[in-house]
This record gives C-alpha cells, sequence and structure tokens, in this order.
C-alpha cells in the first residue's frame, strides 16, 4: 500500500487515532484530520513513530466551508487522496420526546452531511485515478437502534445507506465503498457510561469484552488495502457478536 495517500477525519483521539496510526504502520502517506489537530506536536510526534511523514488538518464536518477549505489543503499538499475514512462523529443524545430540533441537526449534519461532503471532495481526484477507497465508520447503532440515540442512529443508518448507493455508482470506476460497524468500544465516549449500563451491555457480547481502537484500525486496514479489491458495498461488523 506504499505511496497511497490516506485522509482520515476524526483522527485526534480514540478510534481515529488508532485507524491513522495503523494506516501509518501499514506504509501509507496519512493526512490527519479533526477539529484541532493543527499544530499539535504530540500526534505528530506518534504519526513520525509510526514512519510516517505527518500532515495535521483542521477541519470541521458541520462546516461545508470548512470541508472544502481543508480538503482543497489536503490536494494542494499530496498532490491527491486515495483513501477517505470518514470517522468524525459527534453525539447529541436524548429522547425523542424532547430532543431539540438543534440537537437533531447538528448530530446529521456533521456525522452524515459532513461525510457525504468529504466523498464529494475526493471523488473527482479517485475517477481520474480509477482508485479509491472510501471507508465509512457507522456504528452498531446504525444497524439495531438505541434508545436515547434517535439522531446519532439515524446518522450512522443514513452512512450505510450512502455507502452502499456509492459503491453501485463508483465501482465501474474502481472505487470501493464500505462501512466498518463498531459495537462498543473502548473510547472517552463510552468511558463517561455509567457502570451498571457497561455491565449491561458487555453481558450482551459473545466475545465478552470491549472492543479497542486497535480493533476497529485492523478492519479499516484490510479495506484500504489491495486485498479488499473485490469487496464494495460491504457493511463490517466490529462488534463481538452482540449484533449478528
Amino acid at each position: 500500500m506504499s505511496n497511497r495517500v490516506a485522509l482520515v477525519t476524526g483522527a485526534s483521539r480514540g478510534i481515529g487515532r488508532a485507524v491513522t496510526l495503523g494506516l501509518c504502520r501499514a506504509g501509507l502517506d496519512v493526512i490527519a484530520a479533526s477539529t484541532s489537530i493543527e499544530g499539535s506536536a504530540e500526534f505528530a510526534e506518534a504519526m513520525s513513530a509510526a514512519e510516517a511523514n505527518p500532515m495535521c488538518l483542521n477541519v470541521d464536518l458541520g462546516s461545508s466551508e470548512s470541508i472544502k477549505e481543508s480538503f482543497s489543503r489536503a490536494l494542494q499538499a499530496k498532490g491527491r487522496i486515495d483513501v477517505l475514512v470518514n470517522n468524525a462523529g459527534i453525539t447529541r443524545d436524548g429522547l425523542a420526546v424532547r430532543m431539540k430540533p438543534a440537537d437533531w441537526d447538528l448530530v446529521l449534519r456533521t456525522n452524515l452531511n459532513g461525510a457525504f461532503l468529504a466523498i464529494q471532495q475526493v471523488l473527482p481526484g479517485m475517477m481520474r485515478n480509477r482508485w479509491g477507497r472510501v471507508i465509512n465508520i457507522s456504528s452498531v447503532v446504525g444497524q439495531a437502534g438505541s434508545a436515547g440515540q434517535a439522531n446519532y442512529a439515524a446518522s450512522k443508518a443514513g452512512l450505510i445507506g450512502l455507502s452502499k448507493s456509492l459503491a453501485q455508482e463508483l465501482g465501474s470506476r474502481g472505487i470501493t465503498v464500505n462501512v466498518v460497524a463498531p459495537g462498543f468500544i473502548e473510547t472517552d465516549m463510552t468511558k463517561v457510561l455509567p457502570e451498571e449500563r457497561k455491565q449491561k451491555v458487555l453481558a450482551s457480547i459473545p466475545l465478552e469484552r470491549a472492543g479497542t481502537p486497535e480493533d476497529i484500525a485492523g478492519a479499516v486496514e484490510f479495506l484500504a488495502g489491495e486485498r479488499a479489491g473485490y469487496i464494495t458495498g460491504h457493511v463490517l461488523a466490529v462488534n463481538g457478536g452482540m449484533y449478528m
């Protein structure tokens, strides 16, 4: 996979960080994008330690202007983006009956609209080169639903429908579009859950453990590579069996 250029959104922590460093170690030239990652000496050092030529880029997935501007800078600096990993996502949980329209809009705008606009930035180059990998990070919640997360579940289910449609549109151009759907993963997002809720979730997982960000990074690395060239429109569940 050497000389391929990848861009990962939501790269600064959790799953995004593990994906970024995993792709660096796999020999890709990786652009780490996040809301406030530029100038992070710590992150640049971590990328360098993974034998990468670090590029960090600020991007706000809730803003179409920010997406266009940052992707334009990335393409100017690297000349191409061969692999796009749409990992950035936010939550604004609440019961549907009381959910504020602003919380619905922000989650859909960031998690779904932002991913689509990011894909639009890289497609012309991928189509020209007749090679590309788009990997959208959804969630088990987008497959099974989750009480109190109507906005988040809708955004993550939307990514699955988007990916399957794009897989059909772009297959003839040598571009694959796939989804990784993580289950219960040890991240900052899940750390804040009450212990009782965590234990309940763990009891529903046949493998009897939470996943790690590296579990997701391994799936992304596979789908980004040459060996996954005949896989498209697929949802790869990395959830320990909690949803089948």
